[in-house]
């Protein structure tokens, strides 16, 4: 009698990024943008993480994204405008914005700031709908 035969199926691995990609930013001075997590760097479509460093007095063309996107402030701080005002993001703090919402982002300061970005889903130049100046 043979023994029965087991077929054994892929596992999914674990991906390790070795390091970013940087990518171009917006905005009135060069911000740098390196992208951990993504349709860049990854491939992913579902999700991106973006390490953030913005000079001070830097600021982007306003815009209505068709993603949420998570900020986390670890150095400096953010100013984000809304609708309905705004607000500044300080280090240790993070902020929440939702798809479909209005937002700009600047950072007025003289120090700038240091954030990390999380998209759901990814971000895409396509799907930022960034104001037009």
């Amino acid at each position: 009698m043979c023994p029965k035969l087991v077929k054994f199926t892929a596992m999914p691995q674990p991906k390790h990024i070795e390091k970013p990609t940087r990518v171009q930013s917006a905005g009135n001075k060069p911000k740098i943008i390196d992208e951990y997590i993504g349709r860049v760097n990854s491939g992913h479509e579902t999700i991106s993480v973006a390490h953030m460093r913005s000079p001070g007095g830097w600021e982007e063309p306003g815009q209505s994204p068709e993603f949420d996107e998570v900020t986390v402030v670890v150095r400096g701080s953010l100013r984000v405008e809304f609708a309905g005002g705004e607000l500044t993001v300080e280090a240790g703090q993070a902020l929440v914005t939702h798809k479909g919402e209005w937002v700009r982002y600047s950072t007025p300061g003289d120090d700038g700031a240091e954030y990390f970005a999380i998209c759901v889903p990814a971000f895409s130049p396509e799907t930022v709908h960034r104001d037009v100046v």
